[in-house]
């Protein structure tokens, strides 16, 4: 690592989710890995996901199945988003199972060698996104796909709202669900509806699999048995002191009120961290530190109460600052801020309390 700004992931964390999630819903457990593993890094994530007893891996597009398949990955591989008719081929030759999305979809798909390809009917609940909107349509493409000889080895819907207190448009969803479900009268190997969150609360007699994908990181409103397993760390760079009414960073957005001391960290939006986080407080040796003046794309300041050795870390989100909490001030939700952090940050993998990988996806790219 080369610019000290690295996100924390402990495998040990994802594994123990892994195991408390599935012993929970006693159900198969489909690994949702989506946009790198929610930027922790597809690979070794889904690694420790399968040693926990995973089933199956979800990406949301061809190229990042195709990127797992290159890494050896050769188990159970699923596409949640749409995929191109004409790449239809790509997806039956690396044996990547597929959503059915549409009429429109399943008909130019069959005008193809599509012989053996894995299928998910996607069926439309309520979230309004991709699937087949009423049971007509959803058997017209059901009977289609068989006569062109595909396998399908699954359906699936997506819930948009799952509220514990307030289940009524869950409760709508899954309705809809079970009787797509049971108007096919089909010996599905996979029937999935529920997200992290419904996975943890929401009981359901129709899907065998679960798709969890947050929650792997220990993020629920709904238990406390997760553990979290990502931190995001910077470092401070060097700390200098300034006076009573001088300016601060890009455009003096900030001020200093008395002589203060400042530190600089080599994290910026180019990272990630966002110029919404002026005014967040970061945690540094022992103390509470807020982001003073604008964030910069490489850099942001601080103000601190003491000198600080360079070299001090500087906790973004982890113990002392939970990711929830970072998402509530920021506005947003959990996913985002993670899925923001650059391929320029080293990911160091933790395994048994000790550092046991780093990689800096921008950097690996070019060796």
């Amino acid at each position: 690592m080369y610019r000290k700004t690295w996100m924390e992931v402990n495998l040990d964390a994802i594994y123990d989710n892994v195991r408390t999630i599935k012993e929970h819903c006693g159900k198969k457990f489909i690994a949702v890995l989506k946009a790198d593993a929610y930027g922790c890094g597809d690979y070794p994530v889904a690694k420790t996901c399968l040693e926990a007893g995973a089933d199956m891996i979800a990406v949301s597009s061809l190229d990042e199945a195709l990127i797992l398949r290159n890494k050896g990955y050769e188990g159970d591989l699923f596409i949640l988003g749409p995929v191109d008719p004409k790449d239809i081929p790509i997806a039956s030759a690396y044996n990547i199972a597929v959503a059915a999305i549409s009429a429109a979809w399943v008909n130019q798909v069959c005008r193809l060698h599509c012989k053996g390809l894995k299928v998910h009917l996607a069926y439309d609940t309520g979230m309004n996104r991709i699937g087949f909107k009423d049971l007509a349509t959803l058997h017209e493409a059901y009977d289609l796909l068989l006569q062109s000889g595909c396998s399908i080895e699954g359906i699936f819907t997506h819930f948009c709202n799952t509220d514990k207190e307030d289940r009524s448009y869950t409760d709508n969803q899954f309705a809809e669900f079970k009787k797509a479900v049971a108007s096919l009268n089909h010996p599905f190997q996979w029937i999935h509806c529920d997200n992290s969150d419904a996975t943890i609360f929401f009981e359901d007699e129709i899907s065998n699999a679960c798709r969890v994908g947050i929650s792997l990181y220990g993020i629920s409103p709904y238990t406390d048995r997760l553990k979290p397993a990502i931190s995001l760390y910077s470092e401070v760079s060097m700390s200098k002191s300034i006076q009573a009414g001088q300016s601060v960073g890009y455009g003096w957005t900030y001020t200093a009120q008395k002589d203060e001391m400042i530190g600089t960290c080599p994290i910026g939006y180019a990272d990630g961290f966002i110029r919404k986080n002026q005014g967040r407080y970061v945690y540094v040796d022992g103390m509470m530190c807020e982001v003073v003046g604008r964030v910069c794309m490489d850099q942001c300041m601080i103000r601190l109460d003491h000198d600080i050795v360079p070299g001090t870390p500087v906790e973004i989100f982890g113990p002392h600052i939970s990711l929830e909490t970072m998402a509530e001030e920021l506005d947003t939700i959990p996913y985002e801020i993670i899925c923001l952090i650059s391929g320029r940050v080293t990911r160091r993998y933790m395994y048994h309390g000790k550092p046991v990988n780093e990689i800096t996806p921008r950097l690996n790219e070019s060796l």
